[in-house]
């Protein structure tokens, strides 16, 4: 087995010391210094190992450092969370798991949802929470600011507890295939389970589900682990009539926000339906119509 040149745990390492400023580790500069990085010697006092060790990181002859050693690592590199992650997995070992689901939507994300024309678009959190959506999905399934953040999820109008009405589709919603769709909703909650594993929220909703719905209790005890990537779907809209649109999934950065979009086939009745829907606007929508609405912590499809 081969690996890519310089990509290994110790070419890793040292291009990351390399690159960290002993300013940036609140290490005092001297105007004789010729590092432009960190010094073996630093880092190894900063991480609380010893120098021969650092040595043996970077020359391939210690591969195998301990989880403690690799987290005193990247807290001494100063390394993001992805770039902690990968460390972790070059020394063969699970990254740590995050706690609490995240819900903010970055700027430069939001600039990219608002250029997206007539599609309409929402932004759910890792366990389905809905947290953003554009006017033209409040127009293609009706507007849910009338409902509590808390029950905006995605997986509790798949899975319903109780009888009362969807809070994310005000009408219809078929699907091409509703068993695919079931499980995969299901499989990525169990995924989201293991990247949040201690997110009172998520464990919440999961309970609840299996104790209240007996579809999703079916589904959870299978063990499947997946993302809800893609769907075909069919909305029976009041005033343009049904509209088919494909329903892509995108995951974003290490929050796991999922970027829902549904579009229609270009030159299609139903993407005339769809502009048709957006040029009318949200059916009896007050509020809620675009922006980012904040995360509440706590249709049988969007």
């Amino acid at each position: 087995m081969t690996s890519t040149p310089g990509a290994g745990l110790g070419a890793t390492i040292r291009a990351w010391r390399d690159r960290l400023p002993p300013s940036a580790a609140g290490l005092p500069v001297s105007r004789t210094r010729r590092a432009a990085g960190l010094r073996r010697e630093e880092l190894a006092e900063l991480a609380g190992v010893s120098v021969d060790y650092v040595v043996r990181l970077e020359q391939g002859r210690a591969t195998t450092p301990s989880a403690p050693v690799v987290a005193a690592l990247a807290r001494a590199l100063r390394l993001s969370p992805a770039e902690r992650d990968h460390l972790y997995r070059l020394a063969r070992l699970a990254p740590p798991a995050d706690g609490a689901i995240p819900g903010h939507l970055t700027p430069g994300v939001h600039r990219v949802l608002s250029r997206l024309g007539d599609a309409a678009a929402a932004v759910f959190a890792a366990d389905w929470e809905l947290i953003w959506w554009n006017r033209g999905w409040a127009a293609l399934l009706g507007d849910p600011s009338a409902s509590p953040p808390r029950l905006r999820n995605f997986a509790r109008d798949r899975f319903p507890v109780d009888a009362g009405p969807a809070r994310l589709a005000r009408w219809p919603v078929t699907e091409r295939d509703p068993g695919a769709t079931d499980a995969a909703v299901v499989s990525d909650l169990r995924r989201a389970t293991g990247r949040f594993p201690r997110d009172p929220r998520l464990a919440g909703l999961i309970r609840e589900l299996r104790a209240g719905n007996r579809r999703f209790a079916e589904l959870w005890a299978t063990g499947a682990v997946a993302a809800h990537r893609e769907d075909h779907k069919t909305i029976r809209h009041p005033a343009v009539g049904p509209v088919t649109v494909d329903c892509d999934v995108l995951t974003e950065g290490e929050a796991e926000l999922k970027i829902v979009i549904m579009t229609a086939v270009p030159g299609s009745a139903d993407e005339t339906r769809l502009r048709l829907a957006a040029l009318a606007g949200p059916p009896a929508a007050p509020a809620g119509r675009g922006g980012v609405h904040p995360p509440a912590r706590g249709t049988r499809s969007p």
